[in-house]
């Protein structure tokens, strides 16, 4: 069954739907209330204030205004934890507050991939990767023949390198459309690694060869247009549930074209307005249904291109058709040599060091939200 049909809500607490955007290149006063329970352990200090008026810290601003207790008044029982919830929420006000501060805020900092990974510019290809464990950093692949010292990557004072690869003489670019690229580190111990670049937007397996990924370069010669406006959700959602992969009753994987062909007028038949799909991002193990990601903004290429994948949404938008996507945030997938653990050399670089960074049951890493980063 390829899905099913879900109210205006979503249930699955570790998940969020977000839209896909089109291809472009503190309590009040900061202290918790009174109560009788034991203080909560953990670290809820934050990030240092920048400005002790901000509106973030006051609750002047109306978005995050209160003190996080009010679920207390329709769940009675929450009531001896209501020290904890003033702390949790004035920690999540103080790190919106220097989000906004330093970052320019939330909606601007969400957009990293706008800035970091692989770019075209009118200079080159600029290349950007945050990897604070490393002493060096070079960018290699098919174009310069795999050599480290071709492309060598400079680093600022928070860890991020960044190298732009120039254009050939006839301004071409330099990277070629479906070349393997890899990012190389030093690591403080001498160590030589490489790594899949962490916002990489296209990689592939050939178990021909080996069940490791390889990122690809993407930049077809000629590039999906969108041809209608993104679709705004209406109040009332009647969202199908599904996963493009098991979306054919015959026994294989199937595919973005044939999600777009064969299901989406299904979908629109039956009257449903918003189709939200499961396991997009590449997840090296296709059992956990997309719940170990290695590419967090790369779709599955077991469905195809993703340019087919631009196909699937612009056609669900032609059909007034709002598209939710699944973003598992939470954890990631434990492999290093396609994945994010270990990225840069250590334990900690994106997730908590130890065991505190491990799911067991998953075997999967827990990504450290205390990092600003």
């Amino acid at each position: 069954m390829a899905g099913k049909k879900k109210s205006s809500t979503k249930t699955k607490a570790q998940d969020k739907p977000v839209s896909l955007p089109p291809a472009s290149d503190d309590a009040a006063n900061g202290a918790a209330p009174a109560s009788s329970s034991p203080a909560p352990q953990g670290n809820f200090e934050g990030p240092p204030t920048k400005n002790p008026a901000s509106s973030y810290l006051t609750g002047s601003d109306p978005e995050i205004s209160g003190d996080g207790t009010d679920v207390i008044k329709s769940d009675g029982y929450l009531e001896p934890h209501r020290e904890y919830f003033g702390q949790r929420f004035a920690h999540f006000k103080r790190w919106v507050r220097d989000i906004e501060l330093s970052e320019g805020g939330i909606e601007k900092f969400s957009r990293g991939y706008e800035d970091f990974g692989l770019h075209i510019t009118p200079a080159g290809v600029r290349y950007r990767e945050w990897a604070p464990g490393a002493r060096e950093a070079s960018l290699v692949g098919d174009f310069n023949n795999w050599d480290v010292a071709a492309n060598p990557m400079a680093r600022n004072d928070y860890g991020v390198w960044e190298v732009v690869v120039p254009n050939g003489a006839d301004g071409q670019v330099p990277i070629p459309h479906g070349s393997h690229i890899k990012v190389t580190f030093v690591t403080s111990n001498g160590q030589r690694v490489y790594r899949l670049p962490a916002w990489s937007r296209y990689v592939t397996q050939d178990l021909s060869k080996s069940p490791i990924y390889e990122a690809v370069f993407y930049n077809p010669p000629q590039r999906y247009k969108f041809k209608h406006q993104r679709v705004v959700p209406s109040d009332d959602l009647c969202i199908y549930e599904a996963h493009v992969g098991i979306s054919s009753p015959e026994g294989r994987v199937a595919t973005f074209k044939e999600f777009t062909q064969n299901v989406l007028p299904m979908i629109k038949d039956l009257g449903y307005n918003a189709v939200q799909l499961m396991a997009v991002m590449e997840h090296a193990y296709y059992a956990s249904f997309g719940y170990q990601v290695t590419s967090f903004f790369a779709p599955s290429s077991r469905y195809g291109e993703p340019d087919d994948l631009r196909e699937l949404l612009d056609t669900a938008h032609g059909m007034g058709i709002a598209v939710f996507l699944d973003v598992v945030h939470s954890h990631a997938c434990n492999n290093v040599d396609d994945g994010l653990n270990q990225f840069d050399g250590t334990d900690h670089c994106y997730f908590h060091e130890g065991e505190r960074g491990r799911h067991e049951l998953w075997n999967s890493r827990l990504f450290n939200y205390g990092h600003h980063e």
